[in-house]
């Protein structure tokens, strides 16, 4: 499997938890949105150090070769999914009490 198919299927499966699952529904609202660009701008910084100087390597067969800055378009993808699973649960945990 491709890192470009494994972050598909993350990306999917984030999505899948938040609107069906949990239904926490996060990525339609406003507050998610107008939050995540803060996340992206620290994500890029530490995606910028490590694949920047070298740190991380990357298969290009692996991937699209699209970048962001330093960052492979699939590790937006990663900690996008990442980062929607963490505040899907954390949100969903919040309604159980």
């Amino acid at each position: 499997m491709t890192y470009t198919a494994a972050v598909a299927l993350g990306v999917a499966g984030a999505l899948l938890l938040d609107l069906l699952v949990l239904r926490t529904r996060l990525v339609v609202g406003l507050a998610f949105w107008c939050t995540y660009p803060i996340i992206l701008a620290f994500q890029l910084a530490a995606n910028g150090v490590l694949t920047g100087r070298g740190v991380v390597r990357y298969d290009p067969a692996a991937i699209t070769g699209a970048h962001l800055v330093y960052a492979p378009i699939e590790d937006i993808g990663f900690g996008f999914a990442l980062v929607l699973t963490t505040l899907s649960i954390w949100v969903w945990l919040g309604r159980r009490r």
